[in-house]
């Protein structure tokens, strides 16, 4: 693998990062009492690995919450039956949590080390991987650095490239050139993600689809699903997923127009950070509407209209029993959040108008009536009220919807076809004729 000459940029990155790495623990200390670090755990950070290296070709795959992980889940399961063991690191408490419940127990999980030279290098002495695949955008420079220091093929698989950060990356084409110029092989999920990266420095570049719509719905804990389904029997239910900071207000305001035409409503709100749930509480509470947590082990009762799920890895369960969904993350600025699992779990989605993150399939789903656009509590109510009245409506849209994102899988036989030679060249190594 050719070396890149790094810019003075990412030298000065480097020395300050390196500088930095003493004073670590002080820089985690905040992430700590909100919740957003593993104290247990925070060697990891560090780069102290807390399992051993499993023997045999190691696949490193990183992905940096709990979207780029689940996206990747029928990946890892393809890695494992050729025989490859794999290393799956994250960023976020969230997809800790999720890999702890999800995966088998010979995918090793960690969490990202800072991207500290000497923290990095402390894991890639430890881990020594075969191959990386980092998933999306994550590209720090001294993980890139490091990584290509050691000689080891590095590709981007599901790659995205958004226009805000296009434009962040364009101010630096010089040092966004360097650091691409050590990914091996990008593989971008549509064609404009293509185009930024390529015009950025990528230079083996194929748009070969999104990951996220071969990956399977959510499983369900029965137990779960058969337990609030019973406490849910006879009322119409919403979920509003995967929502930030500015939409429950307009959530819970949709909630009380609502309840006037459907006194036996019941809203779940999921928050898209969990830890927010006693905010999402107060929210309602001084609306006037009764509302419980679930993480406090309570199921609604009769009198609940406010169900906060501030829970890891549910969302499936709600899916199943709701038969509208609001996608969280459009109604503010945030860029929208992944349609595809409620659409494969039969929900029928609402959407705010912020949905640049997945521009592209929002724009299929809508011209094929396969969503409704919404803008705030009016619109919101409104929307709603009309689909939880029509059946009928709501089996057409679910059905232009499940139609819509079947065309668009096929994304991970051309992931694994396009990464056939790093592992064909890994078997030769390891058993050379």
């Amino acid at each position: 693998m050719p070396r890149h000459r790094a810019t003075l940029l990412i030298h000065l990155y480097r020395l300050l990062t390196w500088l930095a790495s003493p004073f670590a623990r002080l820089l985690l200390a905040g992430r700590i009492r909100r919740g957003k670090e593993d104290r247990a755990r925070l060697g990891e950070r560090f780069g102290r690995a807390s399992r051993p290296r499993p023997r045999g070709p190691l696949v490193w795959l990183h992905g940096a919450s709990v979207g780029e992980i689940i996206a990747i889940m029928p990946l890892m399961d393809r890695l494992r039956a050729l025989g490859f063991k794999v290393l799956l690191t994250s960023g976020t408490v969230t997809s800790a949590k999720l890999a702890a419940s999800r995966l088998p127990p010979d995918i090793v999980h960690q969490f990202l080390p800072l991207d500290s030279p000497l923290f990095m290098r402390r894991f890639l002495k430890h881990w020594r991987p075969d191959l990386v695949l980092l998933v999306e955008s994550e590209l720090w420079p001294n993980l890139l650095i490091e990584v290509g220091r050691r000689r080891v093929p590095l590709v981007l698989v599901n790659a995205r490239m958004s226009e805000r950060s296009f434009a962040q990356w364009s101010r630096l084409p010089k040092s966004a050139a360097a650091l691409l110029a050590r990914v091996a092989l990008c593989l971008p999920q549509g064609p404009q993600d293509a185009e930024r990266l390529t015009a950025l420095g990528a230079a083996q570049v194929s748009a070969i689809g999104n990951l996220k719509f071969d990956a399977p719905p959510p499983p369900v804990d029965l137990a779960a699903f058969d337990a609030l389904r019973a406490a849910t029997v006879g009322r119409t239910l919403l979920v509003a997923a995967s929502t930030h900071p500015g939409e429950e207000a307009m959530v819970v305001e949709a909630h009380g127009a609502l309840v006037r035409q459907l006194p036996e409503l019941l809203t779940i709100i999921a928050p898209r950070h969990p830890e927010r749930g006693r905010e999402v509480i107060a929210v309602a509470t001084e609306a006037g509407c009764p509302a419980v947590l679930r993480s406090d082990g309570y199921l609604p009762d009769r009198g609940t209209q406010i169900y906060v799920a501030d829970t890891i890895g549910e969302l499936g369960l709600f899916y199943r029993l709701a038969p509208v969904a609001l996608l969280g993350g459009s109604l503010v600025r945030h860029g929208g959040q992944n349609p595809i699992e409620p659409i494969k779990l039969g929900a029928t989605i609402l959407h705010g108008p912020h949905v640049a993150n997945f521009a592209a399939l929002y724009e299929k789903l809508d011209a094929a009536g396969g969503g409704t656009v919404v803008g705030d509590a009016r619109s919101l109510a409104a929307g709603a009220a009309a689909l939880l009245a029509d059946g009928e409506v709501r089996r057409r849209m679910s059905a232009a919807a499940q139609a819509t994102i079947a065309t668009l899988g096929g994304a991970l036989e051309r992931t694994l076809a396009a990464i056939d030679p790093y592992l064909v060249q890994i078997r030769l190594e390891r058993h050379p004729s």
